[in-house]
């Protein structure tokens, strides 16, 4: 018997994002700007800076929207950890519901394609940095063999109190 989150999750399809896609992104990165504290700015991004956003990760191929009902329900990237050539094999990633539109395996989804093209793009390791409170993020990364690889405290800032950032880490190869 299929239950209804089953049907849910079959209705999500993953595609590579494209330049259309940037204001749906820009819109999902602007609720967790206001609302959260998964991105650790108060700045709202104009439409001109979404898109530069994500043009770095298009020219990287490192981009994917989950659709739902023809509409972007969510996004993933990957991009460089850090900036020296000693890690240019690990990448950090993102990955970000549409509010409304979550417990639908919209965030599942798009972690196992990241993970995939990651992986066929030759990477070594995905490195993730989650508020260390955001305990479904924590957990989504876990159900895919993340491991805890430390928590770093008070390290920033949101809506007057200090924020842990805890690292997760997922060897590829």
């Amino acid at each position: 018997m299929i239950d209804a989150h089953e049907i849910a999750r079959a209705a999500v399809t993953v595609r590579l994002a494209g330049p259309g896609d940037a204001e749906a992104v820009r819109e999902i990165r602007n609720h967790a700007i206001e609302h959260s504290t998964a991105l650790w700015t108060q700045t709202l991004q104009s439409p001109t800076e979404g898109a530069a956003w994500l043009g770095a990760h298009l020219e990287r191929g490192s981009a994917l929207v989950a659709e739902v009902d023809g509409e972007v329900a969510g996004f993933a990237v990957y991009g460089p950890w850090r900036s020296y050539d000693g890690f240019r094999h690990t990448v950090e990633n993102s990955v970000y519901v549409r509010e409304g539109r979550h417990g639908l395996g919209i965030g599942s989804a798009l972690l196992a394609a990241l993970i995939d093209s990651a992986r066929a793009a030759g990477h070594h390791v995905v490195v993730a940095g989650i508020e260390a409170e955001n305990e479904g993020s924590i957990r989504l990364h876990e159900r895919f063999g993340f491991q805890h690889a430390g928590t770093v405290r008070e390290v920033g800032t949101k809506f007057g109190r200090w924020l842990d950032l805890t690292f997760m880490q997922l060897r590829l190869s």
